[in-house]
């Protein structure tokens, strides 16, 4: 009797813990479902590009913004027969990146740039970029504002094209030279 008691008392052992099995699982699926963790959402990348002027004289941007924020740039501008090239991306080993709410700084040893990501567009601002690294011209600097508007072709700019200037206090002396040359002489 003593062993039949014992085969029972194994039995019901053995049936408990074959439903503790059976419902552990379920109790762990519906764990599952009250913590499961929210799908990522993919960001979506945004390119943004536009151009003001004409074949020979421009200026135009591409940029990127991922999340809300600019991933990259790349600015060139021309006139004929000067053009200048500038192409800066997060991460890279030339620039320094810092956000702050929508405003970006991007600080490189050839200048700096604020970007501003408003929800109608983005604007960059030129703070004395150096314009014989990009545009391979004379010893000066780039400063000006360009602005992206979304969902328009044409650039906004303020001051950025007179990087294609001469150096703007040589130009009126060589101007007044030409001048005081072409006067006749009142001798003669």
């Amino acid at each position: 009797m003593m062993r039949n008691l014992t085969m029972i008392g194994s039995a019901v052992v053995m049936i408990a813990a074959a439903a503790l099995c059976y419902s552990v699982p379920a109790t762990a699926q519906h764990a599952k479902t009250k913590t499961k963790p929210k799908p990522k959402v993919a960001l979506k990348l945004e390119k943004l590009q536009c151009m003001r002027g004409t074949e020979d004289e421009q200026a135009r941007i591409a940029v990127e913004v991922l999340g809300g924020r600019v991933q990259s740039f790349a600015y060139y501008s021309k006139k004929k027969p000067r053009t200048c090239s500038v192409h800066v991306q997060r991460d890279d080993a030339y620039s320094t990146w810092s956000d702050e709410g929508r405003f970006t700084k991007v600080t490189t040893e050839n200048g700096d740039f604020l970007i501003e990501n408003r929800p109608k567009d983005v604007k960059f601002l030129f703070k004395d970029v150096d314009r014989m690294h990009y545009c391979g011209m004379e010893i000066g600097r780039i400063n000006g504002t360009l602005t992206v508007t979304r969902g328009k072709r044409e650039c906004s700019i303020e001051r950025l094209m007179d990087a294609h200037k001469e150096d703007p206090d040589s130009a009126p002396a060589a101007e007044s030279q030409e001048r005081v040359e072409q006067r006749a002489d009142p001798r003669s």
